[in-house]
């Protein structure tokens, strides 16, 4: 069977994810047929992108989507699109919709900066704030 699911990139505690299409059977990061999207949480907010014409081409010859990639297309409307082109409306006017529909990016900084060599979680944590408030305090 053909799956949506993600596939996890990015370092050690820095996960992003790729949003393909694959079957079933194949290893979490194997090979696949397509990439649709990508998905990064660690950006506020996350980053969810979705080619909508190909999202909407795999769900409609039968590709079921993982738990985590339907509630991603149900954030981002596309399972609602979906819906209704099993309804009967036309594709190409469902695709319209989402490019005229899709807001702006997140910025691509984390929340969640990485550490340093040598350095822990908890400190660069607390060298973001402090850039961040030396920063904030600069503006007033």
């Amino acid at each position: 069977m053909v799956r949506i699911r993600l596939r996890r990139q990015g370092l050690k505690r820095q996960p992003s994810y790729r949003v393909v299409v694959t079957d079933q059977r194949k290893a979490r990061n194997g090979s696949y047929l397509e990439n649709i999207g990508h998905y990064n949480p660690r950006t506020r907010p996350a980053t969810e992108i979705i080619e909508e014409d190909r999202a909407l081409y795999w769900l409609s010859v039968g590709a079921q989507p993982s738990d985590a990639v339907r509630r991603l297309l149900e954030h981002t409307g596309t399972w609602d699109r979906f819906q209704r082109l099993r309804a009967g409306e036309s594709i190409e006017a469902l695709v319209k919709e989402a490019q005229e529909n899709r807001g702006e990016l997140p910025s691509p900084k984390t929340n969640y900066p990485a550490p340093g060599d040598g350095e822990s979680k908890i400190k660069a944590r607390e060298a973001a704030r402090m850039a961040a408030d030396n920063v904030t305090e600069g503006e007033s």
